[in-house]
């Protein structure tokens, strides 16, 4: 959307608003096909910052994007990106997910889980096109979700 390069960092609690704004704006398109919100925009964002789970792409003081992500058992679980739609197009997505992969070798852990929801149809193409292989399909807190790993 700008020329000011995107910076990646973990968020503060002073990114909270922007980071709800973000994910209304990244996850409402999907509500007709869903039914209902999507977990994300109803997450606990001042829980997950606090837990230091949460890494912002900031151009300038716009923050274009985000994503959670921490350890779960001998994994990192991939929660959420969120990509402001005027960023969308530029590879954020990828650059926020390629930095929970990284965290996860600094971690010492050799995989990344996540799920989407089946009717997000092009998280559905681009996690294999990462790298990603579908797990599992199950339903849960009334979502239908695929389940995804990548072996690091």
């Amino acid at each position: 959307m700008t020329d000011t390069a995107i910076v990646l960092r973990r968020a503060s609690m002073s990114d909270l608003e922007q980071i709800k704004v973000c994910a209304v704006a990244a996850y409402a398109p999907y509500i007709p096909a869903i039914g209902r919100p999507p977990a994300p925009m109803v997450a606990d964002f001042a829980a997950l910052i606090d837990r230091q789970c949460v890494v912002v792409a900031m151009s300038g003081q716009d923050l274009a994007g985000f994503a959670v992500f921490f350890p779960r058992g001998a994994d990192m679980f991939l929660e959420n990106v969120a990509v402001d739609p005027r960023y969308t197009g530029q590879g954020l997505g990828r650059r926020l997910i390629e930095a929970c992969e990284s965290d996860a070798r600094r971690a010492g852990l050799s995989r990344v889980t996540l799920y989407t929801n089946e009717k997000m149809l092009g998280n559905l193409t681009l996690y294999p096109y990462l790298g990603y292989a579908e797990t599992d399909r199950r339903t849960e807190d009334g979502f239908n979700r695929v389940y995804f790993a990548k072996d690091l």
